[in-house]
């Protein structure tokens, strides 16, 4: 039996030292640490620049609605802007884009409303915006379960010769599931246009990164499926863009799944019932807000002359005129019809599922009287 070398040969190892364009003082970077890779156009990291902080205002609007009780729970990506806004940024509105439950900034910047997406968390809905729409599925609260859906869609593109590209984002802990297994797996014996974001925040709730796996890095799995994996520097929203564009592109034009591993960490608790400082030391939070993806690439900007006061200051209005949305829609009291239980079940309902809606509707009425 012979060997598909052709099938083989875009083979990539990822490099331990994770692959970053701007050092942590907001400097460009020698060749030895891009990976080959170059700092996206100026006006581009300016764009992300106003993505990750008008997501950082959002994020800490929707966590303090939450300690209010205007949420019964949300998972904060404080200190992940660089992973989702750096990749979410990568793909273009006809691609298809898979989250999971924390990537509510990624959905942010996708377009998507303040309100429709934060309805799952009040518990209004399980999905409060047109997946279609907006290319975008529901937020996944089983771990790596939305890989598999990506590859799927993907596929069908693929035969469909539709030029998409299906993206999707897990969790360091998401690695160990098996379905995140068949969907690298499939995405590489498939070919299919799917680019895989594993955010690695070194903790999946409580369990370190060690305690899951003995491999230098989680883009070396990708090795092991025969696709390219990228070790990256997940502070870095410069090489996050990079490196995702070129995966984007790559899957896009035939080549196949790309993995990239975004190296950075959770700030903020896992969700609001969680105690961080019980498996977490102070001194290690300190160190990673040492290392904030918005002021590194800040100070990038104002180096280069491309960020004024002026700027800044328009940014920050632009940011706290979405906090105050969010405020004024997660206020209002939902209006809620329990009915819509039975919506969106069937395309046509069955018999027994008519009969539970016909019987709880007399209940309603009946307490209504």
């Amino acid at each position: 039996m012979s060997l598909n070398v052709e099938h083989h040969a875009t083979r990539t190892l990822p490099s331990e030292k994770p692959l970053r364009l701007l050092d942590n003082a907001g400097h460009a970077v020698d060749g030895s640490e891009t990976g080959g890779f170059s700092l996206p156009p100026v006006e581009r990291l300016l764009e992300l620049y106003r993505r990750m902080v008008v997501a950082r205002r959002f994020d800490v609007q929707v966590t303090a609605l939450t300690k209010q009780g205007r949420l019964a729970t949300y998972p904060s990506a404080y200190g992940q802007e660089a992973c989702e806004i750096g990749v979410i940024s990568a793909i273009t509105a006809d691609d298809w884009f898979f989250p999971t439950y924390r990537d509510s900034i990624a959905l942010l910047t996708r377009g998507i409303a303040p309100g429709e997406i934060l309805t799952s968390f009040r518990g209004d809905w399980h999905n409060g915006y047109d997946q279609h729409r907006y290319r975008t599925t529901a937020q996944a609260t089983p771990l790596a379960t939305q890989a598999l859906h990506a590859v799927g869609l993907a596929h069908a593109a693929r035969l469909r010769r539709d030029p998409i590209v299906a993206l999707t984002f897990l969790g360091d802990g998401a690695t160990s599931e098996g379905d995140a297994h068949e969907a690298f797996n499939f995405a590489a014996v498939w070919q299919t246009p799917t680019v895989f974001l594993v955010q690695n925040n070194q903790f999946a709730i409580s369990t370190p990164v060690a305690r899951q796996t003995h491999a230098a890095t989680l883009a070396d799995k990708a090795v092991g499926y025969g696709m390219p994996g990228y070790h990256v520097d997940g502070n870095d929203v410069a090489a996050m863009y990079a490196v995702a564009h070129a995966a984007v592109e790559r899957a896009r034009s035939g080549g196949g799944p790309t993995l990239i591993e975004g190296l950075t960490y959770r700030i903020e608790s896992h969700t609001n019932s969680d105690d961080p400082t019980r498996y977490r030391k102070a001194r290690e939070v300190e160190h990673w807000k040492r290392r904030d993806p918005i002021e590194r690439l800040e100070k990038y900007l104002v180096s280069e002359g491309a960020l004024s006061d002026a700027t800044r200051a328009e940014i920050a209005d632009a940011a706290e005129s979405l906090a105050r949305e969010t405020r004024e829609v997660m206020t209002r009291e939902a209006v809620i019809d329990p009915l819509e239980l039975f919506d969106h079940v069937y395309s046509r309902p069955r018999a027994a599922l008519l009969e539970q809606r016909a019987a709880l509707e007399a209940e309603l009425a009946g307490a209504a009287r």
